[in-house]
């Protein structure tokens, strides 16, 4: 293939495009050119092992490879010919290369290399082929299946027969993906009949015929001069149940171009338009190409006006403009140019975008119409082109452009020439140094002293340099223009787990008098294996909507008298935990206590009332025994026996007990004596607070009457703790609420909690309400349920359940009211992926496919590894599978990542069927694989005893290999990033201990400090500082600043003056503010309640002679974070009087604009309305440059008091002072018009005020 449009995606995943695109832009080859692979068919032998310690780089050299490269291709979309010969020297001069390697630098030889021509691409394979081969690496089907790729993409003249009969000589078996390429080979020259003998084969083999062989067959036929039969391979293929897609169109579009046949090239887009198979830019370079190779020139630009210049457009455009130049039609490629968007844009600032188009023209050495492109490009669309061009053809040796100059009068000076001379001198290429000098006198330009003595006579030895004066050498120089010989220029220099598992199903289907059945009856030894099993398969949510069956599951295993072990009982209860289900723990537990204590909980509440008894007699405290009794009851669930103990011995009850007994109550939905027990917890004291689990259960239990907001109330004034876990418990209680469809209930506690400041809103705690409503069947209420908590608290829970629901449902109005609701907020591109992952989900594919291939859509990974994990947790194999063939072509879509989902769930289920499926696909879209991905496959089919198809990369450890200190340094500062500091502290000794003379890097000392500071252990910190400055080492600017914090954190003053001093007597700079230690220093004497001090300190900094008004920002954010307002105070007051009487404005601003990021809005008012001066902020503040920061501060101001003539003011008087105004507050203002039912002025951003404000914060 002459051109393959740049891959928008990451490299180490998709080198170049589809099989149908690239086996459909070639000419004609000569058919059977016996024996040309030869040497490229046969696969070496093993060699023997060669050094540990060159085989332990190797996966290190892989992915340095892989990074340059995938970098490369990510910027432009393809790769130069010398960083791919600087990557193949490395792993030549390393030695032993792996077979990824192999696979990474064959796969780079074809299409990714525009600038290159066809045969020097095919050479460079070969040459890569042999060396490696030469070097011991492994070949097996994926190598000579790559090899083919470049054949194709470079239209090698090869023999398939041959090339697939020296393939299994070598004992390498051919796979479908082998036998395609074959077919495109036989097609790219029209050969029908060969390509039928490959589909034979293919036959005979059972292998399937996919859509790839289609659409080589209809080049095939195009080619073979039957465009008839071409055009019936459509629906030859519909009848055997494979739809076209965009390939196959393409490829019958480029048979009509081939043939110039433009009116069966409409008609072929408008049928693909038709058939839902959309066409991108890249489809239609495709054929621009096609149109270019066969002469047919006057039909491109109705194809460039085709073009819509979609994301991508212009890597590709410049790599089809390359290609073109390299096949010698830079006319065309011209005409690409001037269609870049940018150029015909009215904001054009870029003057050098046609750099790369004048490189390539002097490398290709094109002259033709060189000149006139520089004189088109000159002044309008390049700021210097003849200079620029001039500078490429220096740098590759060539005068010719000189003349062009002399035309356009533009003067040639003798030190043009000195970059020709530079490379013959270095060479002692004494005629190449006369030919210069002939050109230079050709032109007119009469070499100078310095071009004679630094250039030309060094190459002349017999001439004493020293001696020779200026006549001389003018004398030496016409003596060899005339006399000098002229080099010659053409010298071309049923089992349990099965059973265990059934029964689980059975369970998750609600069987569950059934599995008790089986458990207790069948198998009753195995039924604690069962149970923890059961617990372990069950997800969280199936755990909190089967509670209720799982409880009467316990109780009839305590009612059979089974027990469970020590081990298999931790197990289970660290689950429950997880799942944040404390009642289930407590029954559970007592199957425990069975086996434990040997005896019945009957007996040994017999026991323990008997003791009860005996103490009562003796006239001793009750309270301890009573609570045990109470305890035991309430995991017995015997509610009404432990009533009647409080009853008996009231007087004797302890918090615990009342606790104990209302947490009881709840369970029993006993919700009346538990408000009783409540009531008299508090008379007995009214300052006891229950702890969060137990308010959260009382709360749950009166979720459906308005008394649990009184509950919610008392949890807010006895300042209840509620740390992660509990607002964790929250959500499952709200959850547990939604399950009983109580809406409006959800929505009650919902805003009171919020309200109360008892949490903040997270997406979470939103989606109980929106629960209720679709476990009701209620979708309508759900949609208004979350849109209203996006506006309430910009969050949209659950919103890709919602539309499932809406598209299942057929409801195309609330849907579009959905997605136009979503686009708002959160972006049109989020909408087209929630309404991927929606239609995916559905069954929906094409209409999946229709949205994944929207113009312009780019790939989300966050939002990509979402739904691929959701489809590995449920096994949903089918919509993941579909997902990674719709996204083949999506930009920067990391195929590698796609295909290692699908192999994750082909581990899951054992099949590795599909897994091997997979690595077929994989090769079909040349993706180079991680080396995770082939352990992850290798795996799978080791597992089912099956023959792994390539050679899997050896871990360093089970080699026994020396690692080299980076690892170790690698793995510290992933345990420091973790915050595992013991752990990290291990690795480190581990590696002293195998490693001579280990050291930590900066890197990972500097982790080490900023670790301890985070965890206050500011001495380990400050020793860890010393050590390094010691060695002479420099520590981050994150180190030191993260140091100070902690130091003022603690109030360390004299700590934070020894950093300073130690930092100051450091050679290297580290270009870090003052202010650090001035701030810290300040909140380190706050902290020691010495607010006096810090005042002084700052007021020090601000009146100065030679002040220059620093941020003091983070000193006013930790004192209102911390609440002190005796602080708070006294630096308002210093703020107050540095503006007043010293005429500086920065404390006062800094203040303001940290009350209101604070949403201190009142505050901040006040302080505004503090003095005129202060008031009149905005106007009297010479030393901040940044207003633009101010003013949006003062738009959000603006806008929370919905005051819409303020903020048309303000927006006024930015426009007045010629201040740009940012995009948040443009959308605030358009929403504050919006909702005063008027229309902004200005197009309203596309934004989403929740995720920009969330960034800025």
């Amino acid at each position: 293939m002459l051109w393959c449009p740049s891959l928008p995606y990451n490299y180490n995943l998709t080198l170049s495009f589809s099989l149908s695109s690239t086996v459909i832009v070639g000419s004609r080859l000569w058919p059977y050119a016996a024996g040309c692979v030869r040497n490229y068919a046969v696969a070496t032998e093993q060699k023997d092992e060669g050094s540990i310690a060159v085989r332990s780089k190797q996966a290190q050299q892989f992915d340095w490879a892989l990074s340059k490269l995938d970098s490369s291709v990510r910027r432009t979309g393809r790769i130069t010919r010398t960083l791919l010969l600087r990557i193949f020297h490395d792993v030549s001069r390393a030695g032993y290369p792996s077979g990824n390697q192999a696979l990474l630098l064959l796969r780079s030889c074809g299409s990714l290399l525009p600038e290159v021509p066809l045969e020097e691409r095919t050479e460079l394979a070969h040459r890569v082929w042999e060396k490696l081969q030469e070097l011991g690496a492994q070949y097996d089907a994926s190598h000579y299946n790559a090899l083919l790729k470049v054949y194709l993409q470079n239209e090698f003249k090869f023999s398939p027969t041959d090339f697939l009969a020296k393939m299994e000589a070598a004992n390498v078996q051919p796979n479908r993906v082998t036998y395609q390429r074959l077919i495109a080979a036989y097609c790219q020259t029209g050969d029908i009949e060969g390509a039928s003998t490959i589909l034979g084969f293919m036959k005979n083999k059972d292998l399937p015929i996919t859509e790839a062989v289609f659409s080589s067959l209809v080049t095939g036929h195009a080619r073979a001069g039957d465009i008839e039969s071409a055009k019936n391979i459509l629906p030859v293929m519909r009848g055997a149940g494979i739809e076209p897609t965009p390939d196959t169109y393409v490829a019958l579009l480029i048979a009509y171009a081939e043939k110039g046949d433009m009116d069966n090239l409409k008609t072929t887009l408008e049928a693909a338009e038709s058939a839902d198979c959309s066409l991108m830019d890249r489809d239609i370079m495709q054929v621009i190409f096609a149109l270019a190779k066969a002469g047919h020139q006057q039909h491109i630009p109705e194809m460039i006006e085709r073009l819509r210049h979609e994301r991508g457009f212009v890597p590709d455009a410049m790599n089809l403009c390359l290609s073109l130049i390299t096949q010698g039609q830079e006319d065309t490629a011209f005409l690409i140019l001037m269609a870049f968007p940018t150029l015909q844009s009215d904001n054009f600032n870029d003057p050098n975008l046609g750099n790369f188009f004048l490189r390539h023209c002097i490398s290709m050495d094109t002259v033709r119409l060189l000149k006139d492109f520089l004189v088109i490009l000159n002044g309008c669309l390049h700021s210097s082109p003849l200079s620029f061009t001039l500078y490429c053809a220096l740098e590759a040796k060539k005068t010719e452009l000189m003349k062009l100059f002399k035309e356009q009068e533009l003067p040639v000076r003798p030190h043009y020439f000195w970059p020709l001379l530079v490379q013959h001198g270095k060479e002692d290429n004494a005629a190449g140094v006369v030919e210069v000098m002939k050109s230079m006198q050709e032109l007119g330009v009469s070499p100078d002293v310095e071009t004679f003595s630094n250039y030309v006579l060094p190459v002349f030895p017999t001439v004493s340099y020293t001696a020779v004066n200026v006549v001389f050498q003018l004398v030496l120089i016409t003596f060899c223009l005339f006399y000098f010989p002229v080099s010659d220029p053409s010298f071309p220099s049923l089992d349990l787990n099965f059973f265990r598992g059934s029964l689980i199903t059975g369970f998750r289907k609600r069987l569950l008098t059934v599995c008790v059945f089986v458990c207790v009856s069948v198998r009753p030894d195995s039924a604690a294996f069962f149970l923890y099993n059961l617990m372990d398969n069950m997800t969280e949510g199936q755990v909190q909507a089967q509670e209720d069956k799982l409880r009467s599951f316990f109780n009839q295993l305590h009612t059979q008298n089974i027990t469970i072990s020590m081990n298999l009982f931790r197990g289970i209860k660290n689950i429950l935990v997880s799942y944040h289900i404390p009642e289930l723990i407590k029954v559970q537990s007592l199957i425990f206590s069975l086996m434990l204590l040997d005896i019945g909980i009957g007996t040994k509440v017999l026991a323990l009332e008997n003791r009860l008894a005996e103490l009562k007699a003796e006239n001793k405290p009750l309270n301890i025994v009573l609570k045990q009794i109470i305890q035991t009851l309430s995991a017995e669930e015997n509610l009404q026996r432990a009533l009647e103990l409080k009853q008996q011995h009231e007087q004797d009850m302890t918090v615990g007990a009342y606790a104990t007994l209302i947490n009881l109550c709840c369970r029993h939905n006993n919700v009346d004596e538990a408000l009783n027990l409540k009531r008299e917890l508090s008379r007995m004291d009214s300052s006891i607070a229950l702890d969060t689990s137990k308010y959260i259960t009382l709360v749950k239990a009166l979720a459906l009457n308005d008394r649990a907001v009184d509950i919610l109330k008392e949890m807010k004034e006895k300042n209840v703790v509620m740390n992660d876990n509990s607002i964790t418990t929250i959500f499952h209680m709200l959850n547990a609420v939604a399950a009983k469809g109580g809406a409006g209930s959800i929505r009650r506690l919902q805003d009171t909690i919020f309200t109360l400041g008892l949490a903040k809103p997270t997406a979470n705690l939103c989606s109980p309400v929106v629960t209720a409503y679709l476990d009701s069947n209620d979708v309508p209420g759900a949609l208004e349920a979350a849109l209203e908590c996006q506006k309430r608290y910009n969050h949209l829970p659950r919103i890709h359940d919602i539309i499932v629901a809406l598209v299942e449902r057929g409801d195309t109005d609330l849907l579009q009211k959905a997605m136009d609701f979503v686009s708002q907020e959160r972006g049109e591109m989020i909408m087209l992926y929630d309404l991927f992952f929606a239609f995916l989900q559905t069954g929906r594919y094409r209409e999946a496919r229709k949205i994944i291939e929207t113009p312009g859509l780019r790939a989300k990974p966050g939002r990509l590894q979402w739904y691929s994990e959701k489809c590995i947790v449920n096994n949903q194999m089918e919509a993941l599978e579909q997902m990674v063939e719709m996204t083949s072509k999506l930009f920067e879509c990391d195929r590698d990542d796609m295909y290692s989902y699908v192999l994750r769930l082909c581990k899951d289920t054992n099949n590795w069927q599909k897994a091997e499926a997979m690595w077929t696909k994989m090769q079909e879209e040349n993706v180079i694989p991680r080396e995770r991905t082939l352990h992850l496959l290798a795996d799978i089919l080791k597992s089912n005893g099956q023959e792994v198809p390539f050679e899997v990369p050896e871990e360093a450890e089970k080699k026994g290999l020396a690692l080299s200190p980076a690892p170790y340094d690698h793995v510290i500062r992933a345990l420091l990033a973790e915050g595992s500091i013991d752990d990290a502290m291990v690795v480190k000794e581990i590696a002293e201990s195998r490693v001579p003379g280990f050291k930590l890097t900066d890197v990972a000392n500097s982790m080490f400090i900023i670790t301890y500071s985070k965890k206050d252990q500011v001495k380990d910190a400050l020793e860890k500082l010393k050590s390094m400055l010691q060695l002479d080492h420099v520590p981050s600017h994150l180190a030191i600043t993260r140091l100070v914090q902690a130091l003022g954190n603690h109030g360390d003053v004299a700590g934070i003056q020894q950093v300073e001093s130690q930092i100051q007597s450091l050679g290297t700079r580290l270009n870090l503010s003052s202010m650090v230690f001035v701030n810290n220093t300040a909140l380190a004497h706050i902290k020691n309640g010495d607010v006096e001090s810090a005042v002084e300190l700052l007021e020090g900094i601000y009146t100065s002679p030679d002040s220059t008004s620093p941020s003091m920002s983070f000193v006013f954010r930790k004192v209102l974070e911390g609440g002190n307002d005796r602080a708070l105070d006294k630096l308002s007051a210093m703020a107050e009087r540095l503006a007043n009487h010293f005429a500086c404005y920065r404390p006062a601003s800094d203040l303001f604009l940290q009350l209101l990021d604070m949403d201190k809005v009142e505050d901040a008012k006040f302080m505004l309305a503090v003095s005129i001066k202060i008031k009149n902020l905005v106007g009297l503040i010479p030393d901040v440059t940044e207003k633009e920061i101010l003013y949006s501060y003062l738009m959000k101001c603006h806008v929370l008091d919905k005051d819409l003539t303020s903020a048309k003011a303000l927006y006024e008087q930015m426009q007045k002072e010629g201040i740009v105004v940012d995009e948040l507050s443009l959308k605030r203002l358009a929403v504050l018009y919006r909702n005063a039912g008027e229309t902004a002025p200005f197009p309203e951003p596309p934004v989403s005020l929740t995720n920009t404000q969330t960034q800025r914060r």
